[in-house]
Parts: C-alpha cells; sequence; structure tokens
C-alpha cells in the first residue's frame, strides 16, 4: 500500500468509525464531568444526569421506556446478561430455543448452557437464510424459559421476521431475546409495537467506541444480575459507570435516528451498486443470503473456485477493506457456520465476502473498488486448483 492508496472502509458489520459528534460528546465527562454518578455532591450529580440524558436517547432509537436501558460493556455482555440472566432465575435449567446462524455470542453460549443442562433447540434457516415464525411457535415446550433470535445477520444481513415471532411467543407466555446488534441503528425498531422482552446493542456497530453496549429489558421482567456488587442501573448490572462511552452511545443512537433514511435509501442503493457491479464483473458469483429481507447495508458475495481469505488480502494492497464473516470468528480455518447452514455450493463455500457500508462511504468509494475486484478474482483463479481442475475436466 502506497502512501496515495485510498482507504476504503467496507467492513462496518465488525465495526464502525466513531462518528466526530460522538467524540465531541464524550470530551466534557473527560475533562470536566469527572465525578463519580454515585456520589451525592454536585461533582456527581452532573455526572449522573449526563448518564439520564444518554440513557433517554437510547432508549428513543427503540422507542423504550429510559428506565428499561441497561447499560453493559458490549452485545456479548448483554447477550449473557439476558440468557444467564433468564438461566439462572429458572433455577439453573431450562429450555432455550435459537437458531443456527447466531451470532458467536449466542451460540457458543447456547452450547455452554446446555453442557449445564439447559435443553437446547436449534432452528435451521432455509438456503436464504430465513425463519418462518411456525418453526418458532413449533419449538417450543412446556420446559422453554426463552427464546434467543438475532434480529439481522451478521454475516448476510438477512433479517429474521421478529414483528411476527414476537407476539407468537408472548402468547405462549415465554421469554423472547434479540440480538439487534447488527439491526440497531439501520432499521427502524419500535418495542411498543414489536413486544421483545430483551434487546442487545453494541455501541461499536453505530459509530460509537468499542466498550460499550445495552440490554433493553421490558418492564416486568425479571432477570438475576449477571454482575454483583452494587446498586448501578438500578440494581440490575453492578460496577461504576463508563460515563464517556455511555454519553458517546447516547449521542450515536440520536444520530442514527437522525440517518435512518439515508441507511435506507442512500447507502442502499450504494450497496446494490457494488453487488451489481460485482455480479456482472465476475463470472461464476452469487449472493449469499435473500436480497430482499435484509439490512441496507450488507452484501455477501460468493466467488466459487478461490478462498475469501485471498481476496481480502489483494483488495487490502488497494486500501480496501472487507471480510469474510464475522470478526469474532476469524482466522478459524472451518467454514463459516452460517455459510454450511445455508448449504452454500461447496466449490464457494470458502469464497464468501461480506460488504457492509456505513453512510460514511462514498459512490467514488463502490467506482474504485469494482475498478479493482473483477482483475483480482481472475488473477486468484488463474492460480486456483480448482479452476485447473475444472478446466482439466
Amino acid at each position: 500500500m502506497t502512501e496515495n492508496t485510498p482507504n476504503i472502509y467496507l467492513d462496518n458489520n465488525a465495526t464502525t468509525q466513531v462518528a466526530p459528534e460522538v467524540i465531541e460528546a464524550m470530551m466534557p465527562c473527560l475533562q470536566r464531568f469527572w465525578g463519580n454518578p454515585s456520589s451525592m455532591h454536585t461533582f456527581g450529580g452532573k455526572v449522573k444526569k449526563c448518564i439520564d440524558h444518554a440513557r433517554e436517547q437510547v432508549a428513543a432509537l427503540i422507542h423504550a421506556h429510559p428506565e428499561e436501558i441497561i447499560f453493559t460493556s458490549c452485545g456479548s455482555e448483554s447477550n449473557n446478561m439476558a440468557l444467564r440472566g433468564v438461566v439462572d432465575a429458572c433455577g439453573g435449567r431450562t429450555h432455550i430455543v435459537t437458531s443456527n446462524v447466531e451470532h458467536p455470542a449466542i451460540r457458543s453460549l447456547c452450547h455452554y448452557l446446555k453442557k449445564l443442562g439447559c435443553g437446547l433447540t436449534e432452528l435451521a434457516v432455509d438456503n436464504e437464510g430465513l425463519l418462518a415464525p411456525e418453526q418458532v411457535a413449533e419449538a417450543l415446550t412446556k420446559e422453554t424459559g426463552i427464546v434467543s433470535l438475532m434480529w439481522a445477520n451478521n454475516e448476510t444481513g438477512v433479517l429474521f421476521p421478529i414483528e411476527e415471532i414476537a407476539p407468537l411467543v408472548k402468547s405462549s407466555g415465554k421469554l423472547l431475546h434479540t440480538d439487534a446488534v447488527q439491526a440497531a441503528g439501520k432499521i427502524p425498531i419500535d418495542v411498543r409495537e414489536v413486544p421483545v422482552d430483551m434487546l442487545s446493542i453494541s455501541g461499536h456497530k453505530l459509530h460509537a467506541p468499542k466498550g460499550i453496549g445495552v440490554l433493553y429489558l421490558r418492564k416486568g421482567v425479571k432477570i438475576n444480575p449477571f454482575i454483583i456488587g452494587g446498586h448501578q442501573e438500578l440494581g440490575r448490572r453492578a460496577g461504576t459507570e463508563n460515563v464517556p462511552y455511555i454519553m458517546g452511545l447516547g449521542r450515536a443512537c440520536e444520530l442514527a435516528l437522525e440517518h435512518m433514511n439515508e441507511e435506507r435509501t442512500r447507502v442502499a442503493a450504494l450497496r446494490d451498486q457494488l453487488e451489481q457491479g460485482i455480479l456482472a464483473s465476475c463470472a461464476d458469483t452469487f449472493v449469499n443470503g435473500n436480497r430482499e429481507k435484509r439490512l441496507p447495508n450488507t452484501t455477501n458475495i460468493a466467488f466459487k473456485y478461490i478462498e475469501g481469505e485471498s481476496i481480502l488480502l489483494r483488495l487490502d494492497q488497494y486500501g480496501i477493506a472487507a471480510s469474510s464473516g464475522s470478526a469474532c470468528t476469524s482466522g478459524s480455518p472451518e467454514p463459516s457456520h452460517v455459510m454450511q447452514a445455508l448449504h452454500v455450493d461447496a466449490m464457494a463455500l470458502h469464497g464468501g465476502i461480506r460488504f457492509s457500508l456505513s453512510r460514511y462511504n462514498t459512490q467514488e468509494e463502490m467506482d474504485e473498488t469494482l475498478k479493482h475486484l473483477p482483475g483480482i478474482v481472475d488473477e486468484l483463479r488463474k492460480l486456483s486448483p480448482f479452476t485447473a481442475r475444472i478446466q482439466c475436466c
């Protein structure tokens, strides 16, 4: 990479750049409002007001009540707090319903809880990554304590019909948690209309810093605390609050609301341009997952006969960043569990590339990516033993 190489970031489902407005919102809590919010004096009172304001900003993003917002360190903690909180409240054992394409923060946790004695049902998605509400209803038993399903898949962007699933689960008297880490800030979420009991958010997916998250806990839902030791967060999560990052997340949620329409229009149009350009200029490629019911910023393209990691390395030489799937499983030699669940063609199983955009991406960046990618793919296929084998046949 040379000094003049452009920096094109297309890996926003892994993390996002911190918005300048978010940094600005954080600075007062690093410079002036540095008191402990639990203290009774004026220094602490000013900081508590900062937290209260941020709680209102986060609540507004999903149309919740401020007191239903619990600040955590990240999406993984929020997921753990939800599931383990319910399991603990059920005496350590219960039946969990989830899907076979969940993020490792849910999937690994569910497998861990299964080892401890919980029942576990993993619902299979179809070849486009879709899940039918009826599958959830059929999986519920008398022993079911919680259903945990992602709102949007981190690798394909495919959306689960949480709006339809939530009423089914609620009518059965069970609890529903949704990992909305990828969905929050990209699509409208209204917990007044969609009766989920718990919902996880991670700040660094919507232009806040890493190290701050949220668990939405509906009024009246009881879970055991995950972290014990203090009265913070109404006794639901002990520990002195990370005030600067909480303030940053509040501002990021406010900005996400302001830019929601841009996500659904301009960002989606850029995504579609990139996707169509790749499919038109690169033979033997296809989109992984449903192309209609998905996030506006995400496309996952399968390139047959070559490995995705090779494409990523070549793209990086041109200053273009993308990914082959979840950053939490990066480096694993195994194919993505999501791609396996979609029954992707064996010749493309290792060749999936996720391009995930944000409001900071531009038309020029799409053009620059399409300028280099076809040549990279052609060159790698010439070197691929898979291509040579097919040509010989």
